[in-house]
């Protein structure tokens, strides 16, 4: 049988299986009524199960059999510039001809569009499948994400006009964001949008630079639409539909994601049209874009990992030294194992946090359009935007950080040859590079989950997950990680305390430790319907947790003493 990236990927399947989106279907399908109109809607719950199934391994067939075998060719070719116009590579392109013809490029828009209404979880399954195969892609595919914002942000005229093209493959989108001043401080943009009376459109004037994909079709772009001022309260988002006006002045010249063209675009007096309200560009509707992509960043270095992973376990079995294979080798088989953990606590990571964003959007929707809102759904949906809103940053940080840790142990396991071209890991170690650093640098990830962590925003989360009864063969584990949790809150509180520049210089602690015990009870739940997972969440756990109790040691110690001595420290070479 041919290689299929789902049918192949058992704990992926495992998770479209027990991801209980019962009700963001229930809503999302207006209780299987949309079947009436659209034929392709499904009748339940069990219906829409089985096309996702079908959905993902239509997918999984695609990547294995048409994008992974050219992969290389893409990276090695890459985007091209010539006379001011981007090129995919020939792979590139026959990757995105076969996901077109295969009907995959609307998969979250509504069925009124041409879409197939897919939740958000179920897209970043896909995410990570097309990311396994090549990363690239993914950031041509993953930037749906633009006709999601449009979908819901822009007007019906606008929507009706752009979003079928989107679901028939014929236009990709671009987010466009970043200037060369203005990359993690978009408060600071300056490109200007001003309104042309006589044309009834906006122009729109200026330079951006590191686009993702910026010689897409469909744009959106963030401006400055109020002439006088300096801060995000001046920004609005626009439409723009890229024409002559627009100059893409370069691609850049990265060190991986090489299919993916990065462009810098001059905008010369470009008609535009406005994406809802003026003034909303970056303090909501930006932000609902970012916090999509993120999620998206993080599927695409899980897929980067489970690509890594897989090349590291097929190496280790293959290379034979001291006339044994190096799996064999307990130094080998302890980064195996704990690459293995660590891809499967972020998977259980990464879907959680859709399903809860899932939800939100779900529950905010069916408020919006109901005439007599049920109070207890508006209980529901600020409960899921809490919890999405301080698991987004928690999980880009923590999947593309464990990204990077995977692809470096996975070129390790290949020693010297992981570090030729020829060897797929290598390809796999540049291109994960970047997932920690766009959309938001760990950083900054950290910067926005600190204040929702030392305000205990996961409490109620933590303590439902602690009032399980996970049965006695579980008990030491989860006595483990009741352990790891009252770590966490006891440094948590203890670190409020302190003053600012020290709770900032400590945050990503708390951030790591906040995220390994969301992990465990993850890891501790999924070993409840699979026993294999069991003996994951002991490597897990195993791993973890010693170096938690370092972390509450650092936490109990902290001071401002690296501070005041910074400047001192750091020039002292100089």
């Amino acid at each position: 049988m041919a290689e299929n990236f789902f049918l192949d990927n058992l704990d992926l399947q495992f998770h479209l299986r027990n991801t209980d989106l019962r009700t963001v279907v229930a809503l999302k399908e207006k209780n299987y009524s949309t079947h009436e109109k659209y034929l392709a809607a499904p009748r339940n719950y069990a219906d829409a199960q089985d096309n996702y199934r079908r959905i993902l391994t239509v997918l999984g067939d695609i990547c294995a059999n048409v994008v992974a075998p050219r992969a290389a060719e893409a990276d090695e070719i890459g985007a091209q510039f010539h006379d001011g116009k981007v090129q995919y590579s020939p792979a590139t392109q026959e990757a995105l001809t076969a996901l077109k013809q295969a009907d995959l490029l609307g998969a979250m828009l509504p069925w009124e569009y041409g879409g197939m209404n897919l939740p958000e979880t179920i897209y970043q399954m896909m995410v990570e499948i097309v990311s396994r195969s090549e990363a690239g892609l993914m950031t041509i595919f993953g930037l749906l994400e633009i006709a999601l914002s449009i979908n819901e942000f822009g007007d019906e005229a606008m929507k009706a006009r752009v979003l079928p093209r989107f679901a028939r493959g014929e236009v990709a989108g671009a987010m466009v964001l970043t200037e060369p001043d203005a990359g993690s401080d978009l408060g600071s943009v300056q490109t200007r949008a001003t309104y042309d009376d006589v044309a009834k459109v906006w122009r729109i004037n200026g330079v951006k630079r590191f686009i993702t994909n910026g010689s897409a079709d469909v744009m959106v772009v963030l401006a400055r639409s109020e002439p006088d001022s300096n801060d995000a309260r001046g920004l609005s988002l626009f439409l723009v539909e890229r024409d002559a006006s627009v100059t893409i002045r370069r691609i850049e010249n990265k060190m991986g994601l090489h299919a993916s063209p990065t462009c810098e675009i001059q905008y010369n007096n470009t008609p535009a049209q406005l994406i809802g309200k003026r003034r909303f560009g970056l303090i909501r509707y930006a932000m609902a874009l970012m916090n999509g992509a993120r999620l998206a960043v993080a599927a695409q270095a899980l897929g980067i990992a489970e690509a890594a992973y897989r090349e590291a376990y097929r190496y280790a079995h293959e290379r034979i030294q001291f006339n044994q294979p190096i799996r064999n080798l307990p130094a080998v088989s302890r980064m195996l194992l704990s690459m293995r953990a660590e891809i499967e606590a972020t998977r259980a990571l990464v879907y959680e946090s859709a399903r809860w964003v899932d939800l939100e959007k779900a529950l905010d929707h069916h408020i919006a359009t109901s005439d007599k809102p049920d109070p207890a759904d508006r209980q529901a949906m600020k409960r899921a935007a809490r919890l999405a809103e301080t698991l987004t940053p928690l999980t880009k940080y923590y999947s593309t950080e464990m990204g990077n840790r995977v692809c470096y142990k996975a070129m390790q396991v290949h020693g010297g040859v992981g570090y030729m071209r020829e060897f797929n890991v290598e390809r796999h170690f540049r291109d994960v590079r970047v997932t920690n650093i766009y959309e938001g640098t760990s950083q900054l990830q950290v910067v926005a989950a600190i204040g929702k962590l030392l305000g205990h925003s996961l409490d109620d989360l933590l303590n439902e997950w602690a009032a399980k009864d996970y049965g006695a063969h579980l008990e030491p584990l989860k006595n483990q990680i009741i352990e790891a949790t009252s770590l966490f809150n006891r440094s948590a509180d203890h670190l409020k305390e302190c003053p600012t520049e020290v709770i900032d210089y400590y945050a990503s602690d708390i951030v790591d430790m906040g995220t390994q015990v969301i992990n465990s009870w993850l890891l501790l739940q999924l070993a409840c319907a699979d026993i294999r997972k069991y003996s994951i969440a002991q490597v897990y756990i195993g791993e973890n947790l010693p170096r938690l109790r370092g972390t509450v040691a650092t936490i109990q110690a902290a001071d401002a003493s690296p501070l005041k001595n910074r400047d001192t420290i750091l020039a002292s070479q100089f």
